[in-house]
């Protein structure tokens, strides 16, 4: 076995990165990283192919599975047959302890979009989760308050989310090649946590990002099978519960269950990189697909009415859970934002329960309370709503392309406010802090992604302000200095800055402002 390990000693990394750990990347490497890579490319080919005219629909190639009604996923796990609210989060340790204390029945421990992917931050989040499932996490912050699990109520089911297939480990090198970070957080999980997970009366349950093929969730698979054999428990004991957040993958929703059936537990609308993914995949496609400013684009527009509609129907058909959007407030010291925001976000998980979601995100914990009350009056004493097949209306193609129903324009608020939010999040993160508070809201890469991505657009299609303003690169950039003064010492932001204005601004679209980010990183 040919492994290095590059990055700086972190205290206790032996109990994570051991030579089981080690052996499992390598094979998971070995095995499935060349396809990983293929798969990449695939990505950019069809990018490529919808600039030239292609338009994404339902594949041909696979209309038998979806013609057929008779395949089902596993059963429901112990620990997700009630999801009604989940809380989201990273792994940092105060989090970890108050996420799982949070009421919530499930906690997606987050080793992606809200975590900085620095080397600390992999090896620490690990031991992290591996120290609560023990039950003996703990941590004291600098006033001396302790923070430690509760034992008069049940503690949240904990769902791991590991990288994106997109992300490498630079600090893991398999026969000199840098190593996946998807793989490297699946694998470290696994060897120290899911043994554990499983005398718990739980499991190894995974949430996964990203995905944007059934043959993406046909390599995940695989990494599943070859990671139980390695150690040593039954196949199916892994579940996992993917992420239906890129525009590709909404085409193949029944696919992927499919692929993933023996371990699948369900699919999650994740609305913010959904959105994401729209205004990346059809950048170049002209005014027909450019969205108004981020906080106009409701989950009752056309196309994410749809989008939401076509998930809850492929999962109750497939006996799968249905996981709803995350709610991105945080509660404000100003009781009059919290009024308003908290009518919106009891709104929006009254309409999720009534749709026909079994659960939805949270994540903030001051939000736990809210989200339940608003299922609870639909669910009531049942632990979900698989078995209410609501009637829908047939989801087209059409329909989950019809970005052009959007209603909103784009105003100079708007516009500064996706700077603001990029620059803050991007210094954040550099920093290694990847979710953090920004105008009462919880910001993460994902809605940095819209942020900097419909800036990109905006400027690509001659989009004009509701004022009349043409938005260019000359705009953008004098907004950008007149933005970044009113956060304060502009030294503290010049990496941020820099690192925003090549995403935002640069001729050729980079695929995500995280990775030219990551190699700033150390």
């Amino acid at each position: 076995m040919n492994i290095e390990v590059l990055g700086k000693k972190i205290d206790r990394q032996e109990e994570i990165l051991s030579e089981s750990a080690l052996e499992l990347i390598n094979k998971l490497h070995t095995q499935l990283n060349p396809r990983r890579l293929e798969l990449l490319a695939k990505r950019k080919e069809r990018i490529a192919a919808i600039a030239n005219g292609k338009e994404l629909t339902f594949l041909e190639e696979t209309k038998a599975i979806r013609d057929d009604n008779f395949w089902k996923v596993a059963p429901l796990a112990p620990g997700l047959i009630d999801r009604r609210v989940e809380i989201t989060g990273p792994t940092e340790r105060k989090m970890t302890i108050n996420a799982l204390n949070s009421g919530a029945k499930v906690w997606l421990a987050d080793q992606e979009d809200s975590t900085t992917p620095n080397w600390e931050n992999v090896i620490q989040g690990q031991i992290n989760l591996n120290d609560a499932i023990r039950g003996r996490i703990e941590f004291t912050n600098d006033a001396g308050k302790k923070y430690q699990l509760r034992t008069d109520a049940p503690l949240a089911t904990i769902v791991m989310r590991p990288r994106g297939l997109h992300l490498p480990e630079k600090h893991i090198l398999v026969n000199g090649e840098v190593t996946s970070g998807s793989f490297v957080d699946f694998a470290l999980y696994m060897v120290a946590s899911a043994k554990l997970q499983i005398e718990n009366g739980l499991g190894p349950y995974f949430y996964l990002a990203k995905l944007e093929s059934h043959l993406e969730a046909r390599m995940w698979n695989e990494a599943f099978l070859i990671a139980q054999d390695h150690v040593g428990i039954p196949s199916g004991t892994i579940r996992a519960t993917v992420l239906i957040e890129t525009y590709p993958a909404a085409f193949e929703m029944e696919e992927i269950l499919y692929e993933l059936r023996e371990h699948c537990a369900g699919l999650n609308a994740g609305r913010w990189d959904y959105m994401f993914s729209v205004i990346k995949t059809h950048r170049t496609s002209g005014k027909d697909f450019v969205l108004p400013e981020r906080n106009a684009v409701t989950m009752t527009v056309p196309f994410m009415k749809a989008y939401t509609e076509l998930l809850v129907k492929t999962c109750h058909k497939r006996e799968a859970s249905a996981i709803g959007g995350m709610a991105a407030f945080i509660p404000s010291a100003d009781p009059a934002v919290n009024e308003v925001a908290f009518a919106k976000v009891q709104a929006d998980k009254s309409r999720e329960a009534n749709d026909g979601f079994d659960g939805s995100w949270v994540a903030h914990p001051g939000m736990v309370e809210l989200c339940r009350n608003e299922f609870d009056k639909v669910l009531g004493a049942k632990p979900n709503q698989i078995d209410k097949k609501k009637e829908q209306s047939q989801v087209s193609a059409a329909d989950l392309l019809n970005v052009k129903a959007t209603p909103g324009v784009v105003t100079e608020v708007g516009l500064r406010n996706n700077i603001s939010v990029s620059i803050q999040y991007l210094e954040s993160w550099l920093r290694g802090v990847g979710a953090v508070a920004i105008f009462n809201l919880m910001e993460d890469a994902a809605t940095a992604e819209i942020s900097r991505s419909q800036i990109w657009q905006w400027i690509y299609n001659e989009i004009t302000l509701e004022d009349g303003q043409k938005i260019t690169k000359e705009l953008v950039r004098e907004l950008t200095e007149a933005e970044v003064a009113k956060l304060g010492d502009p030294s503290k932001y010049a990496a941020a800055k820099e690192t925003f204005i090549a995403c935002a601004l640069d001729d050729e679209y980079l695929d995500f402002l995280t990775l030219p980010a990551y190699e700033k990183m150390a």
